[in-house]
Protein backbone atom coordinates (compact mmCIF):
# COMPACT_ATOMS: atom_id res chain seq x y z
CA UNK A 1 0.00 0.00 0.00
CA UNK A 2 1.61 3.60 -0.66
CA UNK A 3 2.45 5.46 2.19
CA UNK A 4 1.78 9.46 2.03
CA UNK A 5 5.19 9.50 1.82
CA UNK A 6 5.91 7.71 -1.41
CA UNK A 7 2.67 9.19 -2.87
CA UNK A 8 4.51 12.70 -2.17
CA UNK A 9 7.42 11.57 -3.52
CA UNK A 10 5.64 10.47 -6.89
CA UNK A 11 4.10 13.99 -7.06
CA UNK A 12 7.46 15.93 -6.30
CA UNK A 13 9.68 13.88 -8.87
CA UNK A 14 6.71 14.03 -11.63
CA UNK A 15 6.33 18.06 -11.02
CA UNK A 16 10.02 18.28 -11.37
CA UNK A 17 9.91 16.45 -14.93
CA UNK A 18 7.08 18.58 -16.14
CA UNK A 19 8.65 21.82 -14.66
CA UNK A 20 11.85 20.91 -16.90
CA UNK A 21 9.70 19.92 -19.56
CA UNK A 22 8.13 23.03 -19.60
CA UNK A 23 11.36 25.55 -19.17
CA UNK A 24 14.04 26.74 -21.57
CA UNK A 25 16.42 23.74 -20.56
CA UNK A 26 17.32 21.74 -23.84
CA UNK A 27 16.36 18.42 -22.10
CA UNK A 28 14.21 17.01 -21.27
CA UNK A 29 12.07 17.70 -24.48
CA UNK A 30 10.00 16.08 -27.20
CA UNK A 31 12.51 13.09 -27.60
CA UNK A 32 11.86 12.49 -24.09
CA UNK A 33 8.34 12.73 -24.03
CA UNK A 34 7.52 11.02 -26.95
CA UNK A 35 9.19 8.13 -24.77
CA UNK A 36 7.18 8.64 -21.78
CA UNK A 37 4.08 8.13 -23.49
CA UNK A 38 5.16 4.74 -24.66
CA UNK A 39 6.52 3.86 -20.99
CA UNK A 40 2.77 5.07 -19.71
CA UNK A 41 0.63 3.20 -22.41
CA UNK A 42 3.35 -0.19 -22.00
CA UNK A 43 2.10 0.10 -17.91
CA UNK A 44 -1.43 0.36 -18.94
CA UNK A 45 -1.13 -2.93 -20.84
CA UNK A 46 0.74 -4.45 -17.79
CA UNK A 47 -2.19 -3.29 -15.97
CA UNK A 48 -4.43 -5.09 -17.72
CA UNK A 49 -2.65 -8.32 -17.67
CA UNK A 50 -2.19 -7.86 -14.12
CA UNK A 51 -6.13 -7.82 -13.68
CA UNK A 52 -6.57 -10.61 -15.67
CA UNK A 53 -4.23 -13.47 -14.16
CA UNK A 54 -5.45 -14.72 -11.05
CA UNK A 55 -8.97 -14.62 -12.19
CA UNK A 56 -11.15 -17.76 -12.52
CA UNK A 57 -12.99 -16.17 -15.29
CA UNK A 58 -10.15 -15.77 -17.01
CA UNK A 59 -7.81 -18.68 -16.40
CA UNK A 60 -7.53 -20.25 -19.75
CA UNK A 61 -5.96 -17.32 -20.70
CA UNK A 62 -3.68 -17.06 -18.09
CA UNK A 63 -0.59 -18.44 -19.27
CA UNK A 64 -1.07 -16.16 -22.67
CA UNK A 65 -1.51 -13.30 -20.20
CA UNK A 66 1.73 -14.13 -18.10
CA UNK A 67 3.66 -13.74 -21.60
CA UNK A 68 2.10 -10.60 -22.81
CA UNK A 69 2.84 -9.31 -18.69
CA UNK A 70 6.43 -10.19 -19.59
CA UNK A 71 6.90 -8.08 -22.92
CA UNK A 72 4.77 -4.96 -21.67
CA UNK A 73 7.33 -4.83 -18.40
CA UNK A 74 10.30 -5.60 -20.49
CA UNK A 75 9.37 -2.35 -22.93
CA UNK A 76 8.37 0.12 -20.28
CA UNK A 77 11.79 -0.39 -18.90
CA UNK A 78 12.81 0.45 -22.28
CA UNK A 79 11.05 3.28 -22.92
CA UNK A 80 11.97 4.40 -19.48
CA UNK A 81 15.67 4.21 -20.59
CA UNK A 82 15.32 5.89 -23.90
CA UNK A 83 13.78 9.08 -21.99
CA UNK A 84 16.90 9.63 -20.89
CA UNK A 85 19.22 8.57 -23.60
CA UNK A 86 16.72 11.56 -25.74
CA UNK A 87 18.71 13.77 -23.59
CA UNK A 88 22.05 12.24 -23.58
CA UNK A 89 21.70 12.00 -27.46
CA UNK A 90 20.62 15.78 -27.71
CA UNK A 91 23.91 16.63 -25.40
CA UNK A 92 26.70 15.04 -27.74
CA UNK A 93 25.06 16.50 -30.76
CA UNK A 94 25.09 20.19 -29.13
CA UNK A 95 28.36 19.86 -28.68
CA UNK A 96 29.46 18.34 -32.01
CA UNK A 97 27.44 21.94 -33.06
CA UNK A 98 29.91 23.75 -30.83
CA UNK A 99 33.26 22.71 -32.14
CA UNK A 100 35.29 24.35 -34.82
CA UNK A 101 34.02 24.75 -38.32
CA UNK A 102 36.09 22.44 -40.68
CA UNK A 103 35.49 18.68 -41.67
CA UNK A 104 35.59 16.96 -38.64
CA UNK A 105 33.40 19.33 -37.01
CA UNK A 106 30.70 18.18 -39.92
CA UNK A 107 32.13 14.38 -39.39
CA UNK A 108 30.84 14.51 -35.54
CA UNK A 109 27.72 16.25 -36.25
CA UNK A 110 26.93 13.72 -38.70
CA UNK A 111 27.33 10.31 -36.72
CA UNK A 112 25.77 12.77 -33.60
CA UNK A 113 22.58 12.85 -35.72
CA UNK A 114 22.55 9.36 -36.52
CA UNK A 115 22.92 8.41 -32.33
CA UNK A 116 20.04 10.85 -32.04
CA UNK A 117 17.93 9.70 -34.88
CA UNK A 118 18.70 6.03 -33.17
CA UNK A 119 16.91 6.99 -29.95
CA UNK A 120 13.64 7.98 -31.58
CA UNK A 121 13.88 5.00 -33.57
CA UNK A 122 13.97 2.76 -30.90
CA UNK A 123 10.85 4.23 -29.30
CA UNK A 124 8.93 3.87 -32.67
CA UNK A 125 10.32 0.06 -32.35
CA UNK A 126 9.25 -0.18 -28.99
CA UNK A 127 5.85 1.15 -29.45
CA UNK A 128 5.01 -0.63 -32.77
CA UNK A 129 6.07 -4.14 -30.64
CA UNK A 130 4.11 -3.11 -27.87
CA UNK A 131 0.84 -2.70 -30.12
CA UNK A 132 0.84 -5.94 -31.21
CA UNK A 133 0.31 -6.69 -27.56
CA UNK A 134 -2.77 -4.64 -27.19
CA UNK A 135 -5.40 -6.95 -30.02
CA UNK A 136 -4.66 -9.95 -27.12
CA UNK A 137 -5.80 -7.63 -24.70
CA UNK A 138 -8.70 -6.22 -26.05
CA UNK A 139 -9.99 -9.53 -27.26
CA UNK A 140 -8.77 -11.64 -23.90
CA UNK A 141 -8.14 -9.48 -21.33
CA UNK A 142 -10.37 -8.28 -18.13
CA UNK A 143 -13.88 -6.45 -19.72
CA UNK A 144 -13.64 -3.95 -16.78
CA UNK A 145 -10.18 -2.40 -17.69
CA UNK A 146 -11.10 -2.46 -21.83
CA UNK A 147 -10.76 1.53 -21.57
CA UNK A 148 -7.41 0.89 -20.39
CA UNK A 149 -6.22 -1.15 -23.31
CA UNK A 150 -7.68 1.83 -25.31
CA UNK A 151 -5.96 4.18 -24.00
CA UNK A 152 -3.02 2.61 -23.49
CA UNK A 153 -3.00 1.82 -27.02
CA UNK A 154 -3.66 5.43 -28.15
CA UNK A 155 -0.62 6.97 -25.96
CA UNK A 156 1.59 3.89 -28.15
CA UNK A 157 0.39 5.40 -31.42
CA UNK A 158 1.56 9.09 -30.54
CA UNK A 159 4.77 8.17 -28.87
CA UNK A 160 5.17 6.18 -32.36
CA UNK A 161 4.21 9.58 -34.45
CA UNK A 162 6.15 11.53 -31.53
CA UNK A 163 9.43 9.94 -32.04
CA UNK A 164 8.81 9.98 -36.02
CA UNK A 165 8.55 13.44 -35.60
CA UNK A 166 12.35 13.36 -34.49
CA UNK A 167 13.85 10.94 -36.54
CA UNK A 168 12.82 12.48 -39.71
CA UNK A 169 13.74 16.50 -38.63
CA UNK A 170 17.39 14.43 -37.90
CA UNK A 171 17.35 13.12 -41.34
CA UNK A 172 16.79 16.05 -42.99
CA UNK A 173 19.90 17.63 -41.93
CA UNK A 174 21.80 14.04 -42.64
CA UNK A 175 23.78 13.47 -45.70
CA UNK A 176 23.87 9.81 -45.92
CA UNK A 177 21.43 8.42 -48.02
CA UNK A 178 21.59 5.38 -47.81
CA UNK A 179 21.12 5.63 -43.84
CA UNK A 180 18.46 8.08 -44.86
CA UNK A 181 17.00 5.03 -47.38
CA UNK A 182 17.35 2.28 -44.29
CA UNK A 183 15.49 4.45 -41.66
CA UNK A 184 12.43 4.80 -43.69
CA UNK A 185 12.39 1.11 -44.75
CA UNK A 186 12.12 0.14 -41.10
CA UNK A 187 9.70 2.59 -40.52
CA UNK A 188 7.18 3.09 -43.27
CA UNK A 189 5.81 -0.61 -42.74
CA UNK A 190 5.85 -0.39 -39.11
CA UNK A 191 3.74 3.11 -39.14
CA UNK A 192 1.19 1.10 -41.75
CA UNK A 193 1.00 -2.10 -39.50
CA UNK A 194 0.79 -0.07 -35.73
CA UNK A 195 -2.26 1.95 -37.35
CA UNK A 196 -4.34 -1.20 -38.70
CA UNK A 197 -3.61 -2.98 -35.65
CA UNK A 198 -4.65 -0.21 -34.01
CA UNK A 199 -7.99 0.43 -35.95
CA UNK A 200 -8.93 -3.36 -34.79
CA UNK A 201 -8.12 -2.47 -31.21
CA UNK A 202 -10.69 0.08 -31.11
CA UNK A 203 -13.41 -1.73 -32.84
CA UNK A 204 -12.89 -4.47 -30.05
CA UNK A 205 -12.57 -2.03 -27.25
CA UNK A 206 -16.17 -0.54 -28.62
CA UNK A 207 -17.54 -4.29 -28.93
CA UNK A 208 -16.50 -5.27 -24.90
CA UNK A 209 -17.29 -1.59 -23.24
CA UNK A 210 -20.77 -3.47 -22.01
CA UNK A 211 -19.20 -6.46 -21.12
CA UNK A 212 -18.42 -7.38 -17.44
Amino acid sequence: METKESIKMYRESLKKYLDDLASRKPAPGGGSAAALAGAIGAALLSKVANFTIGKDKYKAVEQEMAGILNHCEELREDFNSLCSEDARAYKKFSDAVKLPRGRERQKKIEQALKEATAVPLQVCKDAHRAVKLCLPLAQKGNANLITDVGIGAMLLECAFQSALLNVEINLKDIKDDRFILEVREVLEPMEKELVSINQEVSSEVERRKGVK
